[in-house]
Protein backbone atom coordinates (compact mmCIF):
# COMPACT_ATOMS: atom_id res chain seq x y z
CA UNK A 1 0.00 0.00 0.00
CA UNK A 2 1.71 3.24 -1.18
CA UNK A 3 0.03 6.64 -0.01
CA UNK A 4 1.07 10.08 -1.76
CA UNK A 5 0.84 12.97 0.43
CA UNK A 6 1.15 16.36 -0.66
CA UNK A 7 2.66 19.29 1.02
CA UNK A 8 1.17 22.59 0.75
CA UNK A 9 2.93 26.06 1.74
CA UNK A 10 1.03 28.81 2.17
CA UNK A 11 2.72 32.05 2.43
CA UNK A 12 1.28 35.31 4.03
CA UNK A 13 1.93 38.47 3.39
CA UNK A 14 1.66 41.46 5.57
CA UNK A 15 1.28 44.79 4.74
CA UNK A 16 2.51 47.54 6.50
CA UNK A 17 -0.62 49.84 7.16
CA UNK A 18 -0.38 53.43 5.68
CA UNK A 19 0.50 55.80 8.88
CA UNK A 20 -2.57 57.67 10.03
CA UNK A 21 -2.16 61.45 8.98
CA UNK A 22 -3.85 63.50 11.55
CA UNK A 23 -4.15 67.21 10.30
CA UNK A 24 -2.58 69.81 12.43
CA UNK A 25 -5.45 71.45 14.35
CA UNK A 26 -5.23 75.69 13.71
CA UNK A 27 -5.18 76.44 17.59
CA UNK A 28 -2.04 74.21 18.23
CA UNK A 29 -0.55 75.81 15.41
CA UNK A 30 -1.46 78.83 16.07
CA UNK A 31 0.04 78.26 19.99
CA UNK A 32 3.50 76.35 18.42
CA UNK A 33 4.07 79.60 16.27
CA UNK A 34 3.65 81.60 19.92
CA UNK A 35 5.33 79.21 21.80
CA UNK A 36 8.48 79.24 19.26
CA UNK A 37 8.45 82.81 18.85
CA UNK A 38 8.81 83.42 22.94
CA UNK A 39 11.41 80.67 22.65
CA UNK A 40 13.47 82.36 19.91
CA UNK A 41 13.48 85.80 22.11
CA UNK A 42 14.46 83.88 25.08
CA UNK A 43 17.00 81.69 23.04
CA UNK A 44 18.72 85.03 21.73
CA UNK A 45 18.40 86.74 24.84
CA UNK A 46 20.51 83.97 26.44
CA UNK A 47 22.77 83.93 23.79
CA UNK A 48 23.69 87.69 24.26
CA UNK A 49 23.59 88.14 27.54
CA UNK A 50 26.21 85.28 27.83
CA UNK A 51 28.11 86.85 24.88
CA UNK A 52 28.14 90.17 27.40
CA UNK A 53 29.25 88.47 30.41
CA UNK A 54 32.30 86.13 28.39
CA UNK A 55 33.58 88.90 26.15
CA UNK A 56 32.97 92.10 28.09
CA UNK A 57 32.64 91.72 31.62
CA UNK A 58 29.50 92.84 31.63
CA UNK A 59 26.59 91.42 34.18
CA UNK A 60 23.63 92.14 32.04
CA UNK A 61 20.01 90.51 33.62
CA UNK A 62 20.25 92.93 36.91
CA UNK A 63 23.01 91.82 38.09
CA UNK A 64 22.09 87.89 37.39
CA UNK A 65 25.51 86.92 35.42
CA UNK A 66 26.02 83.80 34.52
CA UNK A 67 23.84 81.49 35.89
CA UNK A 68 20.68 83.78 34.74
CA UNK A 69 21.83 83.62 31.26
CA UNK A 70 22.06 79.95 30.98
CA UNK A 71 18.59 79.36 32.80
CA UNK A 72 17.43 82.05 29.78
CA UNK A 73 19.42 79.83 27.38
CA UNK A 74 17.85 76.69 28.14
CA UNK A 75 14.14 78.01 28.71
CA UNK A 76 14.31 79.28 25.11
CA UNK A 77 15.96 76.19 23.93
CA UNK A 78 12.93 73.90 25.81
CA UNK A 79 10.40 76.14 24.31
CA UNK A 80 11.77 75.77 20.92
CA UNK A 81 11.51 71.91 21.69
CA UNK A 82 8.12 72.35 23.09
CA UNK A 83 7.17 74.23 20.08
CA UNK A 84 8.28 72.12 17.33
CA UNK A 85 6.81 69.14 19.68
CA UNK A 86 3.37 70.33 19.24
CA UNK A 87 3.70 71.37 16.06
CA UNK A 88 4.55 67.47 14.79
CA UNK A 89 1.77 66.60 17.46
CA UNK A 90 3.98 64.68 19.57
CA UNK A 91 2.40 63.26 23.08
CA UNK A 92 5.12 64.71 25.79
CA UNK A 93 4.92 67.90 23.83
CA UNK A 94 1.06 67.59 24.80
CA UNK A 95 1.55 66.46 28.43
CA UNK A 96 4.23 69.50 28.87
CA UNK A 97 2.34 71.83 27.70
CA UNK A 98 -0.95 70.85 29.59
CA UNK A 99 1.03 70.59 32.60
CA UNK A 100 2.47 74.10 32.65
CA UNK A 101 -0.84 75.60 31.91
CA UNK A 102 -2.35 73.32 34.77
CA UNK A 103 0.55 75.03 37.25
CA UNK A 104 -0.25 78.51 36.08
CA UNK A 105 -3.61 78.36 36.58
CA UNK A 106 -3.35 77.16 39.78
CA UNK A 107 -0.80 79.75 40.75
CA UNK A 108 -3.26 82.02 39.20
CA UNK A 109 -6.59 80.95 41.09
CA UNK A 110 -4.36 80.71 44.55
CA UNK A 111 -3.43 84.14 43.92
CA UNK A 112 -7.44 85.16 42.98
CA UNK A 113 -8.45 83.67 46.31
CA UNK A 114 -5.93 85.47 48.60
CA UNK A 115 -5.90 88.93 47.07
CA UNK A 116 -2.95 89.03 45.15
CA UNK A 117 -2.10 91.13 42.03
CA UNK A 118 -3.99 88.88 39.31
CA UNK A 119 -5.86 88.94 36.20
CA UNK A 120 -9.21 87.14 35.15
CA UNK A 121 -8.14 87.61 31.40
CA UNK A 122 -5.26 85.35 32.41
CA UNK A 123 -6.92 82.99 34.30
CA UNK A 124 -9.55 82.54 31.43
CA UNK A 125 -7.12 82.30 28.44
CA UNK A 126 -5.31 79.64 30.69
CA UNK A 127 -8.57 77.67 31.56
CA UNK A 128 -9.62 78.56 27.89
CA UNK A 129 -6.62 77.23 26.63
CA UNK A 130 -6.69 73.68 29.17
CA UNK A 131 -9.52 72.70 27.52
CA UNK A 132 -8.64 73.27 24.10
CA UNK A 133 -5.73 70.73 24.11
CA UNK A 134 -7.63 68.15 26.17
CA UNK A 135 -9.77 68.31 23.59
CA UNK A 136 -7.65 68.22 21.26
CA UNK A 137 -5.06 65.63 22.56
CA UNK A 138 -6.80 62.41 20.20
CA UNK A 139 -4.55 64.39 17.39
CA UNK A 140 -1.11 63.81 19.12
CA UNK A 141 0.38 60.91 18.95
Amino acid sequence: MTTNSQTTQTTTVYETPEPVVRPLPIGVAVLAILIGIVGFFFLLVGVLAIFGILFFHSYLLFGGGLLAALITLIVGIVLLAVAGGLWNQELWALALAILVLVILLAWNLYDFLFGGHFSILSIVIEAVLLVYLIAVSNRFY
